[in-house]
């Protein structure tokens, strides 16, 4: 009897945000569905992240369409999945439970079934409001847990702390952290517990060893799910199968490798040489990635790398040497032999035509994303020279700031100011005299409980407070949903699921709920021009057959409203 593992394919959010910057538009993402009903996977993430915002924003799309149109077409073929980021679902601030309630209760009924939930601080207090929610309507709860490692200081910030005498804190995230974090959200009533490493950062050897660690002291679906950017996705997904993970996260080729998820098919590879059923349709997958690579050559503005080889996983033999590759690693897997594994990994991918590791990421241990918006930075400041110095700076301004993970939002907070900070060294000024009100926030308790405390000195210094201070939701002000009388006295947003996207993104949505109006509008006075048109066509048409007499009787009785040339050139028409 064939050992089981559930597929959850991402390829349509995380996928095309990790690749394409979310371009897919509603038509290429229709194409898909087809092919993705037969597949039969587990489950789809296809809505959260970026896509909400990034299809208004860049596409003038509704993003409640793009979810309940891919539900109408899927019915109950597999399982829907959409990701948020717990009491700040998708902005920075905490939003109060009416707007948290709110938005999962209409994710859920337009087709949702797992909401995967996470907070960047790791702060559990940040998910349970949208956990209870999430259960009230109906949904699975997928609690996740991120996955970060230690600050890595240099060799300079450990000779200035010696000199010192100060202590560097290490051995935060241990094995024991995630545990712990773990047990928890079985307690809170995790349906489903995810660690996800969304900078890919996890080692082979932690990912087995968690995973193992995880099954072992808890009940609930354990899920997996990485990136490849660092060079360790595919041989830290491996390990996480051979240690017994329930469910993992994979992209289909087109739409997988560097800094996205690992490859469907190189898994189902593996599967079939360890005896593993996925449960899915090949034949489905085979018809379904050649959509997607012409999908992706139509995207190809916004691919900042190589499509990989084109391999037919029914028909394809791999070469004898690549084939050998395959068994070496899952023996290297099962013997724990990282060193190994990750080198027989490389090799296969590096036949299928991924990205090589990035090893500037892998060395400073950041997201790809993180890493990209640092440069961009000093770039647009003309200041490339100043980036080893904000690399070095990281885990100090991480350790200020109480040691957040490096994901979304906290990465971005972390390395704007690292730049600052370096920018403030270049001219001669105290460290975190520039600063972001993002980063201010961080270090108050805004965003939640840090692992680490910050010091109250250093609160002090840039808060103005010593304790810490969460947001308080009593002082939310609702987003303003105006009349715009000139365009038929109409509101802005006309329902409930417009007025939460006017709550996550107000500028953006207040842009596309606008442009909507003007477009409804246009269209609407072009209607009814048309119409006038056809009436006056047709009120010649029925004229010009008229006797003369006819055509007099017509005129001396008042009879038309509109003015037109006649074919003997006189003007008809009374108003």
């Amino acid at each position: 009897m064939k050992n089981q593992l559930l597929i959850r394919d991402v390829t349509l959010r995380d996928g095309q945000q990790s690749l394409f910057a979310t371009r897919m538009t509603q038509k290429q993402v229709e194409r898909t569905l087809p092919g993705f009903k037969d597949a039969g996977f587990y489950a789809l993430e296809v809505w959260g992240g970026a896509v909400p915002d990034s299809i208004m924003r860049y596409l003038n799309e509704n993003p409640w369409h793009r979810l309940e149109s891919i539900k109408d077409y899927m019915g109950e073929s597999t399982l829907l999945t959409a990701l948020s980021r717990g009491r700040n679902l998708f902005g920075y601030n905490p939003y109060p439970d009416e707007v948290i309630s709110g938005f999962n209760r209409n994710a859920i009924q337009s087709g949702i079934s797992i909401m995967r939930v996470f907070d960047a601080l790791n702060d559990l207090d940040n998910i349970r409001s949208t956990v209870k929610f999430i259960k009230e309507n109906g949904g699975i709860a997928d609690c996740t847990i991120v996955y970060t490692v230690d600050p890595k200081y240099s060799t300079r910030e450990k000779v200035k702390a010696l000199l010192h005498a100060k202590v560097l804190p290490t051995k935060i995230f241990t094995k024991e952290y995630f545990l712990k974090k773990a047990i928890e959200l079985q307690v809170m009533g995790a349906d489903i517990i995810t660690l996800k490493d969304m900078a890919g950062l996890i080692t082979p050897f932690r990912a087995g060893m968690l995973i193992r660690m995880i099954k072992q002291n808890t009940s609930v679906p354990i899920d997996f799910h990485t990136h490849c950017t660092p060079g360790y996705g595919l041989a830290s997904t491996l390990m996480a199968i051979v240690n017994g993970v329930d469910i993992i996260d994979t992209a289909l080729m087109s739409f997988a490798g560097g800094t996205a998820a690992p490859a469907f098919e190189i898994i189902q590879l593996f599967c079939d040489r360890m005896n593993v059923s996925t449960g899915v349709n090949i034949n489905a997958v085979v018809g379904l990635d050649k959509e997607l690579r012409a999908i992706r050559t139509e995207l190809k503005e916004f691919d900042s790398y190589k499509a990989p080889r084109e391999f037919n996983i029914l028909t394809d033999k791999l070469p004898k040497d690549i084939d050998q590759m395959f068994e070496l690693a899952i023996a290297y897997a099962k013997a724990d032999k990282e060193d190994y594994l990750l080198e027989v990994c490389h090799r296969i991918e590096s036949w299928f035509g991924f990205p090589e590791p990035d090893d500037k990421i892998c060395q400073a241990e950041i997201p790809g994303g993180m890493y990209s918006n640092m440069l961009a930075q000093l770039k647009a400041l003309k200041m490339e020279k100043l980036l080893p110095r904000a690399l070095e700076l990281i885990p100090l301004v991480r350790l200020a700031s109480g040691c957040p993970p490096l994901v979304t939002p906290t990465s971005q907070i972390v390395g704007v100011q690292a730049v600052n900070c370096a920018l403030d060294e270049l001219n001669g000024v105290p460290l975190y005299t520039t600063k972001s009100i993002q980063f201010v926030n961080l270090v108050k308790g805004v965003y939640g409980h840090t692992p680490v405390p910050v010091d109250p000195d250093f609160r002090f210094k840039l808060a103005g407070v010593k304790e810490e201070t969460p947001y308080d939701t009593r002082f939310y002000k609702k987003q303003d949903n105006p009349v715009f009388e000139e365009y038929g006295g109409v509101k802005l947003a006309l329902n409930e699921k417009e007025e939460l996207l006017l709550e996550l993104f107000p500028s953006v949505t207040r842009d596309y709920l606008k442009k909507r109006m003007e477009d409804t509008y246009l269209a609407e006075i072009h209607r009814v021009e048309e119409e006038k048109r056809k009436k006056i066509e047709e009120e010649k048409r029925k004229y010009e057959i008229l006797s003369p007499e006819a055509k007099q009787k017509r005129l001396l009785d008042g009879l038309y409203n509109y003015e037109w040339q006649s074919s003997e050139g006189e003007t008809i028409g009374l108003s």
